[in-house]
Formats: C-alpha cells, structure tokens, sequence
C-alpha cells in the first residue's frame, strides 16, 4: 500500500491545466523529487496535497483513507508536513522559540503558545534535540530573522519536521542559496529525513542536488506527469532532457 496516491486529479486556472488527471503515488520511506520547468505544475500539486488549494475533481488518499475533504490542520494532524519555498518564520521570535512553537501546536499545548520561556521540559528538550539534528544549536537564541539564508531554509524545513510528519513536502529547500549551502542543506535534510524514516518529496530545480539524493524522480510537463524513475533513467532520457534545456520534446 502506498503511503500516498492521487487519483484523477485535476485543478484548473482559468485556461491553465496546472494538474491534468494527475494518478500519483508516494511509497513509505522514499525520497523522491519531483522536477520540471516553471509553471509545470509541481507546486499546485504539493498545494494540493496540502490542502493550500482546492482540487477540482478526483481524490487524495493517505494511508488508504480519502482526505480530500480535509482542511491544512486535518492533514497535519494525519501525518502530512510541508516547507515553504518562500521561508515562512516568525522572524521576531528565537531560532528556538519557531520550532517549539511547532512542537507545542502538534502536542495541542496551545495554551502556553503565548508563555514558550516557561516550556515544559519535554518540549524543551524536543527543541534542543532537533537543533542538534539541523545544526542549528548554536543559533538558537538568535532571531530567526538574523540567520543567512540557508539557515533560514533549514529552520523551515526544522519546523515543519517538527511536526513530526509521516510524509515532508519541501518546496525547493535550496533556492536562493550558493553551491555550498546547498549541499550543506541537503546532506542535512536527507540525513535526518532517512534517520526519522520520514517519507520525503521535495521540489528541486537544482539537477546535481537530485540525481545525487533521489530515490525516484518524477518529471512533470503542462500538468501531467512526463517521465518517472530512478535517477539513472530520468538522466538518460531524452525527452527529460530536452524539457529541462528548453528544447522541443523528441
């Protein structure tokens, strides 16, 4: 049984065909990318995935359960994390202070949202561990606002994994960052993603960062999928490659 599978899904805007009867389907324990040209649909579908948009017709199963109908917070609660491509922190508050917001709003401790300083201890010691994971230990008392940019990446993906996820969404964990960050960013992520047997999809444009962490591969055109396999076959076909150069198909 798939941990995830799409069936017929469609969603539309306007005259644009972002998902076209899309049939897709992530196992537990993979670490797949999904890649394609601006506007081929990746993001709409993580989007739907996530409940951030609406889907016109077909069905969302997770788990073997139909949660089509489920808000963001219901799909958290059932297993489903996402990171943004556009960092979304509280910039104000401490590096520790976003991810035990995280922790404490997936434990239901609302109530003490408003007073993190006086955390209880499991929480506390949740927070330090997963500092530790990311790297981040020794920024903890900084502003998130404060941090370089590839930190700022990885406190995203820290929060959302905090949520203590069975499927991560990660929506192009490395824009915006050089050549080094990125590797930092993703031996760090895959790392910890693979040591928590979290599943993980991850948008990526960066060629080099997927062929060298993917499981599996999936290339998606004007909103239906093109190509789909193990990184030796995604690099060998030709019809990928012309797509990703600009080319016509062959």
């Amino acid at each position: 049984m798939s941990l995830l599978q799409t069936v017929e899904l469609r969603k539309r805007f306007g005259a644009t065909r972002a998902c076209e009867g899309l049939n897709f389907s992530v196992e537990r324990g993979e670490f797949l990318s999904l890649v394609g040209s601006n506007g081929a649909g990746k993001t709409t579908l993580v989007n739907l995935i996530t409940a951030h948009v609406r889907p016109d017709s077909g069905r969302i199963l997770f788990e073997d359960r139909d949660i089509t109908g489920f808000s963001v917070t219901a799909r958290i609660k059932a297993g489903i994390a996402r990171s943004f491509q556009i960092v979304n922190l509280f910039d104000a508050m401490s590096v520790f202070d976003n991810i035990a917001l995280s922790v404490f709003v997936r434990d239901g401790k609302t109530a003490k949202i408003a007073a993190l300083a006086d955390a209880d201890i499991d929480v506390r010691r949740e927070t330090r561990e997963l500092l530790a994971e990311f790297g981040l230990a020794a920024k903890s008392d900084l502003p998130a606002g404060e941090l370089a940019q590839g930190e700022r990446k990885l406190l995203d993906v820290a929060v959302a994994y905090a949520l203590r996820p069975k499927l991560l969404l990660l929506d192009e964990p490395t824009s915006g960052v050089s050549s080094a960050e990125k590797a930092q960013i993703m031996d760090t992520v895959s790392a910890v993603v693979r040591a928590g047997a979290v599943t993980a999809v991850v948008i990526e444009h960066d060629m080099d960062v997927v062929f060298r962490y993917s499981d599996r591969i999936l290339m998606m055109h004007e909103g239906a999928f093109l190509a789909d396999g193990p990184p030796e076959a995604i690099r060998a076909n030709e019809a990928v490659t012309s797509i990703l150069l600009g080319l016509p198909p062959v």
